[in-house]
């Protein structure tokens, strides 16, 4: 077995969030591999986050983001459950990274679920005909529009886009790794997005 030393634990403390003693176990589970530590805390974290997600978030912050060129402004409605997260700096740092990320990408809605039935009809009815132009067959047809109204909720939803500073995850993902650092549940309320 590895022997596992006071930065290891140091360093994915910082990395998680997690407790000394969550990070200990995870390394012991892996026998020292970080990378897998990592993973496992990562796991368990989202398991945390499911559980805290039915709690009420009705505290939070409006955060904002004007672009350099001063003609890209966004308001986001960050939530979470009390006033001392609210107020906690990586929240603070949290709600501008997601108003910057909105700045960037131009979301239309917060979640896939958002996207407004006529919205998907209406491209519905466009994938339609260029599938019967392209003369597939009925249940490869029905198969691609699944796939392609899947992609298209993504595309346009700021939870399931990735994360502009790190395309690794994304940005639901990023809400993910902040509830389980920092022990409440946190969401987005909506937005606002302007430009010139």
């Amino acid at each position: 077995m590895s022997t596992i030393s006071l930065e290891m634990v140091r360093r994915l403390r910082e990395i998680t969030g997690a407790g000394v003693v969550d990070v200990k176990k995870a390394l012991e589970e892996v026998n020292g591999d970080e990378t897998k530590a990592l993973d496992v805390l990562k796991k368990r974290g989202q398991a945390k986050a499911l559980k805290k997600s039915e709690r009420e978030a009705k505290e939070g912050i409006i955060a904002s983001y004007v672009h350099s060129n001063a003609r890209i402004g966004v308001l986001v409605k960050l939530l979470c459950e009390t006033d001392f997260v609210a107020r906690n700096e990586s929240f603070l740092a949290l709600g501008r990274d997601i108003a910057m990320h909105i700045a960037a990408m131009n979301p239309s809605v917060v979640a896939p679920e958002d996207v407004s039935l006529e919205v998907v009809e209406r491209e519905r009815a466009i994938w339609q005909e260029q599938l019967l132009a392209e003369k597939k067959p009925e249940a490869i047809r029905r198969t691609i529009l699944l796939g392609k109204e899947k992609k298209f909720r993504e595309e346009i939803s700021l939870l399931a886009q990735p994360f502009v500073k790190d395309s690794s995850k994304t940005v639901g993902e990023l809400l993910t790794e902040a509830v389980a650092k920092m022990g409440e549940n946190i969401r987005v309320g909506g937005f606002v997005r302007f430009d010139l």
